[in-house]
């Protein structure tokens, strides 16, 4: 028993002595100036972020300006910088989302390394996300949208924001071709058949992921197959565009009858085509009913039918021109045709002492020169003849109004020729006036040598008719 007890006693000393030297090594330290002291930059930005937290946004911005105007050296600049963008951000209103954006551009311009720019392009990009109006409405936010959804993607190609970015480009890219299509729609439907081709067919080879695709590429093959079968081949693309790159569509059934009407080969589609139209179809959620009774109050566009996969264009749209308008001509390089590529560039070099060009042409102003030229004109003439008979004439954007006014004034001109017939008519048949004794009258058969006398002697008419 006793030994028991030394040993416990041992044992007991030696973990206290134990305590006491852990207690020693891991003492809090205490800092030389003075205890329990703050970096005062830390405590103006801590203070700054509870008043952002409580919507106190003025007075956030005055601590954090406080801090970048007094501390320039401090680690928190940066996130200062940041926390006045988000302060007005969280402000909201026109005023405060522009000044976010200043902000935002501010902070990538002067920390364009920091893992917080991709956040802050990121944030540009959905202020102007959120602004964007209708597809049938202004397109000024969806167009800077698309912009500052771009830089993202080009500047941050790897951030974490990417992904969120390219999928905002394909809803913003919905936006905008349902705005081409609608107008081109209308040109369709007025029979403005150059401009709804040029128009929609445009509209496909900018945003190949638009939902509607199909309807717009019928619809452009239509207003080909109406201007006559000179555009017969761009007719036939559309439609085998249809069948080949969009197989799931709506329109690709008629694509494929109007194609064996016009005897074309119908391709097969593309493999790559379907599965991303399979891929949509079964990842497209349908809106509820709720959502579907209150979209006419929704000021954004809807964009339910955008892609979920695919890369957006990348690219500003080029400028195309419709078929009405002719192509630039260029004699010279047109050959006998009178047609070639033309150009639209207009230079002017300055001519060397050195040049003999006009030392080995003839003078147009000598008897050689002049039937040159005159031979030259002819050839000119010649040629344009050539092509103006084998050309037919462009359409317009203006052929059915033009028929209908041509209509009507072919019903105005035989309408009158029918009036002046029937005026004819009435006067060949009416009977001649007499003075009732068989003879007629003075002024149906007049005498020449009493109109004479009538002018020459008025007294003497007098004195008759006395």
């Amino acid at each position: 028993m006793v030994l028991r007890r030394i040993l416990a006693k041992r044992v007991w000393a030696a973990a206290i002595s134990a305590g006491l030297l852990t207690s020693c090594m891991h003492k809090k330290y205490d800092t030389p100036i003075t205890k329990n002291t703050q970096q005062p930059d830390k405590v103006l930005f801590d203070q700054a972020v509870r008043d952002i937290e409580k919507g106190r946004y003025e007075t956030a911005r005055i601590s954090l300006q406080t801090l970048m105007n007094t501390y320039e050296s401090s680690e928190y600049m940066a996130k200062a910088k940041l926390a006045i963008a988000d302060s007005w951000y969280r402000e909201g209103g026109s005023n405060g989302m522009a000044q976010a954006e200043a902000e935002y551009k501010d902070f990538i311009l002067f920390y364009p390394n920091m893992e917080e720019s991709a956040e802050a392009q990121n944030r540009v990009c959905e202020i102007h996300y959120k602004q964007m109006d209708k597809s049938d409405r202004d397109w000024t936010q969806t167009l800077r949208a698309e912009q500052e959804c771009r830089t993202l993607l080009i500047q941050f190609p790897n951030s974490k924001f990417a992904p969120v970015a390219a999928q905002r480009l394909r809803n913003i890219q919905e936006s905008l071709a349902e705005h081409e299509f609608v107008v081109g729609t209308y040109y369709w439907k007025h029979d403005m058949n150059p401009a709804a081709a040029n128009r929609l067919n445009a509209l496909v080879d900018q945003y190949p992921l638009y939902s509607n695709a199909g309807e717009a590429l019928y619809e452009a093959g239509d207003a080909y197959d109406k201007m006559g079968p000179r555009f017969r081949k761009e007719a036939g693309e559309m439609y085998a565009r249809i069948v080949r790159e969009y197989p799931l569509s709506a329109r690709a059934k008629d694509a494929k009858k109007r194609l064996e009407e016009m005897e074309l080969p119908v391709p097969q589609p593309d493999q790559v085509a379907l599965e991303r139209a399979k891929f949509e179809a079964a990842n497209y959620k349908h809106p509820s009913v709720m959502a579907r009774s209150l979209d006419w109050m929704k000021g954004s566009p809807d964009v339910t039918h955008a892609a979920k996969e695919g890369a957006p264009t990348m690219s500003d749209p080029k400028k195309t021109i419709p078929v009405s308008v002719p192509a630039a001509t260029n004699n010279t390089a047109g050959g006998t045709s009178g047609v070639g590529s033309g150009t639209t560039d207009v230079t002017a070099t300055q001519v060397s002492n050195t040049d003999t060009t006009l030392d080995k042409r003839p003078d147009v102003r000598s008897s050689a020169g002049t039937a040159a030229a005159g031979a030259a004109a002819e050839g000119a003439a010649g040629a344009a003849a050539t092509a103006a008979s084998s050309n037919q004439p462009l359409p317009t954007n203006r052929d059915k109004e033009l028929k209908k006014y041509k209509e009507q004034q072919q019903k105005k001109q035989e309408k009158l020729a029918k009036k002046k017939k029937k005026q004819k008519d009435q006067q060949s048949t009416q009977p001649a006036p007499s003075n009732g004794q068989g003879q007629q009258s003075p002024a149906s058969a007049p005498n020449p040598t009493a109109s004479a006398s009538a002018v020459t002697s008025p007294s003497a008419n007098t004195v008759q008719q006395q």
